[in-house]
């Protein structure tokens, strides 16, 4: 079964909206790893507009599931996922003023910096993944710096899968059965949601985790965080 890890990002903005602890990030991840999460992923950005540093050493000792962290590996991300060690480290290529991610790695173009940042990963003993656009090439770039998987980077589908499902996920189906074939795991994230998750499921079962936030949180403001866990999960089914 393919993993769901829950992006809490969206629990920080609203706590910090208030500037207080209420909603708790690691109260709500325990709870989401209650309802049959597998794993959390956080993106803490140099701002800390949502997800804080302190945040990250606050879930660490708390997760009994697979720990996530997203972000730009940049000497102060780097530090931050040396002392926390989570499961894994997904990295993406934004600019810190980045809404959030909207492309992924131009690998080629940063080999030698990313093959760099894997070997630092993998001599802690991180799994690492790179954040791709559903291009073969990039994934074959990718399995050359040594990374353990890759993430699709899946808005392009999410925005096409009204109008032809079936043309919305072929170059996902042919990205992922390219990083497979070389070896890599296979993530997926952005805009995935009840609507666009089974089908893109259905198309590419091998999936090891998928991670969903945005779409994840607003579906809780209308079910219920328990029951849209439980809704996620029946996608990947």
């Amino acid at each position: 079964m393919t993993n769901l890890s829950v992006n809490i990002n969206k629990i920080a903005t609203l706590r910090n909206s208030r500037g207080e602890n209420n909603p708790s990030v690691t109260d709500w991840a325990s709870a989401i790893e209650n309802f049959g999460a597998k794993g959390i992923t956080v993106h803490p950005r140099p701002d800390e507009r949502h997800i804080r540093r302190s945040d990250v050493f606050a879930l660490r000792p708390v997760l009994r599931t697979e720990f996530n962290i997203e972000g730009y590996p940049s000497h102060e991300f780097m530090d931050l996922v040396l002392k926390t060690r989570p499961t894994q480290v997904t990295l993406v290529p934004d600019a810190p003023s980045a809404l959030t991610s909207n492309h992924g790695w131009d690998v080629e173009a940063n080999m030698e910096f990313l093959t760099s940042v894997v070997d630092t990963l993998k001599e802690a003993g991180i799994r690492s993944s790179i954040f791709v656009d559903p291009d073969p090439a990039v994934i074959a770039a990718a399995a050359r710096t040594g990374a353990d998987r890759v993430e699709l980077y899946t808005k392009p589908y999410a925005d096409a899968f009204d109008d032809d499902p079936e043309a919305a996920v072929a170059p996902f189906v042919e990205a992922a059965a390219a990083a497979r074939r070389l070896g890599l795991g296979v993530n997926a994230g952005h805009d995935l949601s009840l609507r666009n998750l089974p089908f893109f499921h259905q198309k590419i079962p091998f999936l090891s985790e998928v991670s969903i936030g945005h779409a994840l949180i607003c579906d809780a403001l209308i079910y219920g965080m328990e029951q849209t866990v439980r809704k996620y999960l029946d996608c990947l089914k």
